[in-house]
């Protein structure tokens, strides 16, 4: 069984116990977190598309951790006119453990 979620602007496909990193979520690690965005459940033969979500669906996760990606570098420059622009970037994330998925 496997659903399609939607979170941070960005679609996910998960299974029961997948872990994957999404946009950050408010949340402490070990809080569970209701995803109620499902796009898309498929359970064996059975599959169920949503218009554009599926009702009462919901997949549940437990924040695994929270924390900051590697720094990435910026740099912008316009040839012959002395500018130049340097700046680092840290996007947070949330990784989340997929517990269930329920119709």
């Amino acid at each position: 069984m496997y659903a399609i979620i939607r979170t941070g602007g960005k679609q996910y496909q998960v299974a029961c116990g997948d872990q994957l990193r999404v946009e950050k979520l408010e949340g402490n690690i070990g809080d569970s977190v209701d995803l109620a965005d499902v796009l898309l459940v498929a359970d064996g033969e059975n599959v169920t598309v949503g218009k554009p979500v599926v009702e009462n669906a919901k997949v549940t996760a437990k924040i695994a951790e929270q924390g900051r990606d590697k720094k990435i570098i910026v740099f912008k420059k316009k040839k012959r006119k002395g500018y130049r622009l340097k700046q680092g970037h840290r996007q947070s994330y949330t990784a989340l453990k997929i517990e269930n998925i329920s119709l």
